[in-house]
């Protein structure tokens, strides 16, 4: 059995563990409350560039376009988006399962751009080819670095580098709800409805001519999702370690309640000793 100094020592350590969660939990929400204000201010955004493209693309009939048939290299390029720390339980780990135990990938067909340090360690270390890319953007993203990262992948598929673009990131539902969510970016395919939806009555005109118009649009569709994607990572992130350290916090008062009642019944039991070993002195001397 452990003795009391062992376990006031104990005691003791999970104490200061306990204060630094607590903390840490109070960071995260703090960061939360802006991030998901963020995330629902773009979200709009978000979906309506991602339904207008896919209306666009039901109604213009059959169009010759770069961007809407897979390029000739078998190599996929998948954007990933983790974070640059831990302590936010499953959040990496989950985004980075998608691709690892993806059933039809392998992984020499396969280029990851890693945005955020937990990810980047985690494909180099299970042997993924890992592209250059700035982990810092997660930290405070801006429209300008999804917008620089749009502009490399697409010249890469427009070179013949790459045939598929994806993009890996956790959306945001709620403060307890986060979703890993594997998008494919190009080549775009509209998304069929679940009900067979009225078709559209004349075939959609563009002006200028499509292909122009597509050059314009696909663009600003790449970047619009890489950057609602990046925003609400950092509110899942920021969910899911409030989330971790509440649940840490928790665990720690259960250990020190555990830790007390052990403490208390070894100081009774060496207070019966002491007692009894008293008492039999004084039998011992009468």
């Amino acid at each position: 059995m452990a003795s009391m100094r062992d376990i006031k020592r104990r005691k003791s350590s999970i104490q200061g563990t306990q204060q630094i969660t607590k903390a840490m939990k109070l960071v995260s929400t703090v960061k939360l409350q802006r991030a998901r204000s963020n995330a629902e201010r773009s979200k709009s955004y978000f979906n309506c560039m991602y339904d207008t493209v896919n209306s666009i693309l039901k109604r213009v009939g059959h169009i010759e376009h770069k961007y809407l048939v897979p390029g000739q290299s078998q190599k996929k390029a998948v954007i990933v988006i983790t974070s640059n720390r831990g302590l936010a339980g499953g959040y990496n780990s989950n985004v980075v399962k998608l691709i690892t135990r993806h059933p039809d990938w392998k992984k020499e067909d396969l280029v990851i751009y890693p945005i955020g340090s937990k990810g980047h360690d985690a494909f180099v270390r299970n042997g993924y080819e890992v592209a250059e890319c700035e982990n810092s953007i997660v930290e405070a993203p801006a429209y300008v670095d999804a917008m620089a990262l749009s502009k490399r992948l697409l010249q890469s598929f427009a070179d013949g580098e790459i045939g598929e673009i994806y993009l890996a990131y956790t959306a945001f539902k709620n403060t307890v709800s986060h979703i890993p969510t594997l998008l494919r970016l190009l080549p775009i395919s509209c998304e069929e409805p679940e009900e067979q939806a009225p078709k559209a009555e004349a075939i959609m005109n563009f002006e200028p001519e499509d292909v122009e118009a597509l050059n314009l649009i696909v663009p600003k569709y790449i970047t619009s999702l890489i950057y609602g994607a990046l925003v609400e990572s950092v509110a899942s992130e920021n969910g899911a370690r409030m989330q971790a350290m509440d649940n840490a916090t928790s665990n720690a008062e259960e250990m020190i309640s555990d830790l007390s009642l052990k403490y208390n019944r070894a100081r009774q039991g060496s207070i019966t000793q002491e007692l009894t070993e008293i008492i039999a002195g004084a039998e011992a001397l009468g």
